[in-house]
């Protein structure tokens, strides 16, 4: 394999087909996972068995966010539980894909890589706000503009799949799901209850 890229590789289900997805299209990988503070840091060690699993270059960078104004972050908020109807959740963390997708940037201009793969879905989510069709096409028009490399691009090939697509894809790709972990609890066991584990469950339903 002679094209690289950078995977954004949290350890949640998405990421890890997004990072099977990369190396069936042919691309050497370089996954980067954040530590920024998430209470749900767990994730961390599932990313990092995927990455080796995949024979992957594999970097953890570790962030700060002070302001913590996001369940994820902030112990005192409280996860939501079977939450139903509209709205941005509090376990949104501000302006998070444009940070993690500007040190993916940075990375990939620096190694000579030709993309940026995100699992971001836009079908079956949170409603999070950057995890939208036309928050990734206006990034990757900025691209064109803001580094010395043009050809970058972020790719997402999961945005418009339902979970259950996503599933069907993973299998195809024979991800070990079993080496993957969505609850944003972070506990011993997944919750069950939070949106990660519905969405999850969804899928596989």
């Amino acid at each position: 394999m002679s094209k690289k890229a950078v995977v954004l590789l949290s350890g949640g289900m998405d990421s890890a087909v997004t990072l099977f997805y990369a190396r069936h299209k042919g691309y050497k990988t370089y996954c980067l996972t954040f530590d920024y503070g998430q209470r749900h840091k767990k994730e961390l060690e599932f990313a990092k068995r995927l990455a080796r699993l995949t024979r992957s270059d594999y970097q953890v960078l570790k962030i700060k966010l002070p302001w913590r104004s996001s369940a994820l972050l902030d112990r005192n908020i409280s996860v939501p539980e079977n939450r139903k109807g509209p709205g941005i959740p509090v376990t949104y963390v501000p302006a998070r894909n444009t940070i993690f997708l500007s040190f993916a940037l940075s990375f990939a201009e620096a190694i000579g890589a030709g993309a940026v793969f995100i699992g971001a879905n836009a079908r079956d989510f949170s409603g999070y706000p950057d995890c939208r069709p036309l928050y990734f096409k206006k990034f990757n028009e900025l691209l064109k503009k803001a580094t010395k490399a043009r050809g970058i691009k972020i790719r997402t090939p999961l945005l418009r799949k339902t979970k259950k697509e996503i599933v069907e894809l993973g299998k195809r790709l024979k991800v070990p799901f079993e080496l993957t972990w969505s609850c944003y609890k972070g506990g011993r066991k997944p919750c069950g209850k939070c949106d990660a584990c519905r969405l999850r469950a969804k899928g596989f339903k």
